[in-house]
């Protein structure tokens, strides 16, 4: 797929590989344990940063984000916290190795795999304080914020190996599913077809043949396709999903 803003363009294919690798647990057992550690990282290091990637590809002409699903409950982008001494781009592209790289891909030299080409910063949400809320802007009377996240545009390559830990799931999810649906994807990521909007997308087939282009028709019907499942093999989507934030701090209103 393409995205074209002005006289840029970018260009990824749906030829991508997908695999599990060991299971990743959380760092938190709860909100309180991860708003805890938030404190203990700010009194030792100042405000936190995390990034995060907007991964993109098409099913059917229509964009998708690449998601993960912990425990059949909330979703999240892939990417963390940086570490105190990381620079900024470097320290993301191995968060995202992390996450997604497959095992032993790492420091490979093999661009399939541990290449990673980060695009535009597409938003930014602000924690001003020792809470679950996050916002799109710094009030003026915040001058200590706790933590800043930044939203990349991941180009993704021809060709790529993704390996998804085995306690999450690997979601295709339609930008019109996420669309004003706050209830069940929170602000954030709720919020990603209004950041993509200022691009226009051209579909590539495996073939490297441009087979549609926007803006175009309305898209019918498309579920969230799994691409990677848990490691009990259960596809099924929980109606009553919770957000992050009953879970370990991050979704839902003011995603972590």
């Amino acid at each position: 797929m393409s995205t074209v803003t002005g006289t840029a363009l970018q260009t990824s294919y749906p030829n991508y590989t997908f695999g599990t690798k060991e299971t990743q647990p959380e760092e938190d057992p709860s909100v309180v344990a991860r708003l805890k550690r938030l404190e203990e990282h700010y009194e030792q290091h100042g405000m936190r940063r995390t990034c995060e990637g907007i991964l993109v590809c098409h099913e059917h002409n229509h964009p998708h984000i690449l998601m993960l699903q912990i425990a059949n409950a909330f979703f999240k982008l892939p990417g963390d916290y940086l570490q105190a001494e990381d620079d900024e781009i470097q320290g993301f592209k191995h968060r995202l190795n992390e996450r997604l790289a497959p095992v032993g891909s790492q420091f490979s030299g093999e661009g399939v795999n541990d290449e990673w080409e980060i695009g535009d910063t597409l938003a930014q949400w602000w924690r001003p304080n020792f809470e679950t809320f996050m916002y799109p802007y710094l009030s003026a009377h915040v001058t200590r914020p706790k933590e800043l996240k930044k939203l990349y545009l991941i180009h993704l390559p021809k060709s790529k190996v993704l390996s998804v830990p085995k306690n999450m799931k690997l979601l295709a999810v339609p930008l019109f599913e996420l669309y004003d649906n706050t209830a069940r994807y929170g602000p954030q990521l709720s919020a990603i077809p209004h950041l993509l909007s200022r691009y226009n997308f051209e579909f590539v087939d495996e073939e490297g043949n441009v087979s549609a282009a926007t803006p175009g028709g309305d898209p019918s019907f498309l579920p969230i396709r799994v691409l990677s499942k848990e490691e009990n093999g259960n596809e099924t989507m929980n109606g009553n999903v919770k957000h992050e934030e009953q879970v370990n701090g991050y979704g839902a209103q003011g995603a972590a």
